[in-house]
């Protein structure tokens, strides 16, 4: 059988040589633009290459083979993830906090996170990513939680994976200068925001009605 290629040619051929029917060698070769490049050999038992090219490409195969149970071991001994919990700006004015839980450089990939308020699992105000790869067959993944604190509360992030012999938790516990403190001036400034606002209606609405003077209307003279 003859295999055309950008004008050359493979063929295979194989044959039963003997010198008696005790004494059968099967042999066969691979040859490519009039080219052995290898054959098996029945004596041997197995394949041998004549090329520099198959030479390499037998050589890779075999580091290929030796390294996959490596490679396997590896990959099947979960990884731990290192988790951090801490207070970020929200995006959101209603809530003057939110806090992130990230678990980094994990394995494998499944793994959940889950907020507690007081031991109960919270699932209002909660957005999460999806696990991230890292490129290096590790994995990360982000939670956030929006935050209105409440004195007494105590809030954590819970931790499961295949790495983990129980859950793992890790609980908030800010810093004198940021945590709660700023979370409750954060709360102050809303309130007082509000103040302003119910102030500024009622004062438009006086004024509407004529019981305030309209300051807008006196001319004080230049001199």
């Amino acid at each position: 059988k003859t295999t055309h290629m950008n004008a050359y040619f493979g063929y295979g051929l194989i044959r039963c040589l003997f010198t008696s029917k005790d004494d059968v060698v099967y042999l066969a070769q691979i040859y490519f633009n009039k080219v052995l490049m290898g054959q098996y050999n029945s004596t041997l038992g197995k394949y041998v290459g004549y090329t520099e090219k198959l030479k390499e490409k037998k050589k890779n195969e075999q580091k290929c083979r030796t390294n996959i149970p490596l490679v396997f071991n590896v990959l099947s001994r979960p990884v731990e993830p290192t988790v951090k919990l801490r207070l970020v700006e929200s995006p959101d004015s209603e809530h003057p906090g939110m806090l992130m839980c990230s678990a980094y450089n994990f394995y494998p990939k499944h793994i959940k996170l889950t907020w507690l308020r007081d031991g109960k699992e919270v699932t209002t105000d909660v957005t999460s990513t999806e696990e991230l790869p890292n490129g290096n067959w590790l994995y990360q993944i982000h939670s956030h939680l929006e935050i209105i604190p409440k004195p007494g509360e105590n809030i954590s992030c819970m931790v499961e994976h295949a790495s983990l012999m129980e859950p793992k938790f890790y609980d908030w516990e800010p810093s004198p200068d940021s945590g709660r403190d700023k979370i409750a001036v954060g709360a102050a400034g809303l309130l007082l925001g509000l103040v302003f606002s119910v102030a500024g209606l009622i004062y438009y609405k006086k004024k509407s009605s004529g019981d305030l003077l309209d300051f807008t209307e006196i001319l004080v003279p230049i001199t």
